[in-house]
């Protein structure tokens, strides 16, 4: 698991028993989340917009204000700012669609956009360019880490190894970072994820159908199935 300790435990916990049995998780962040403020002043804003749940964390820690409306990317992200206290809509599974959908809503204005400092889909630019005046505010960076040591010896061993990659950052990071993994399966949030593996020798190479945690889930779900079948035993990581 690539994404940051807590992200990536929640993901693991939501996957069928069944599954999860298959499968002895290994944790190796690729990135770190550190806030780049230390307090949040929403000014004049009338809704926030979220496109990940490292954002609403980050936000949860630095405000107590749940006052306003919040607009976000994806089930997970939806689910963890209503978690955190604030009256949360799923406006889009992508950053594009959350686009789309807030045009189709035409919620109060202005809002902001609570990132990180690598983003994709320029969402407050666009919305303000189709009408919907939205500002934006940088509140954590994501910093780029190595394979832990446990996952350099899986990645080395021969063992069936089954990777769930987010973003199409760390999917550069873990490309990058990879020497001669032929039983490395790779399971991608969208084609944009899948490209930094694509001229990469894998044991198995599967996008999710849409770019979320349950679509992840069911791609990963398929990777398992496969692994067991060329394997025949399971034991995954």
């Amino acid at each position: 698991m690539t994404r940051p300790r807590g992200a990536s435990e929640r993901f693991v916990a939501g996957l069928r028993p069944e599954i999860r049995a298959a499968l002895t998780p290994i944790f190796s962040p690729l990135l770190q989340i550190e806030p780049t403020v230390e307090a949040l002043d929403f000014g004049s804003a009338a809704g926030l917009i979220f496109t990940s749940s490292n954002g609403v964390g980050i936000a949860a820690r630095l405000t107590a204000d749940r006052s306003l409306p919040c607009f976000c990317v994806g089930r997970a992200t939806t689910r963890m700012a209503v978690q955190a206290g604030w009256s949360a809509t799923m406006a889009g599974e992508s950053a594009e669609a959350l686009i789309a959908g807030m045009l189709a809503r035409r919620p109060v204005t202005p809002l902001l956009h609570l990132r990180g400092e690598h983003g994709r889909g320029e969402v407050a630019a666009n919305l303000t360019r189709m009408g919907l005046r939205t500002g934006e505010q940088v509140i954590y960076a994501q910093r780029l880490l190595p394979f832990s040591d446990e996952a350099q010896r899986v990645l080395t061993g021969d063992k069936p190894v089954i990777a769930p990659v987010f973003s199409p950052r760390t999917a550069r990071q873990f490309a990058g970072l990879l020497n001669g993994t032929p039983t490395l399966s790779v399971v991608a949030m969208s084609e944009a994820v899948k490209k930094p593996f694509e001229n990469i020798k894998l044991s198995d190479l599967i996008v999710a159908k849409t770019p979320d945690a349950d679509a992840m889930r069911d791609a990963i779900e398929i990777a398992v199935t496969r692994a067991i079948r060329v394997e025949g035993r399971p034991g995954a990581h």
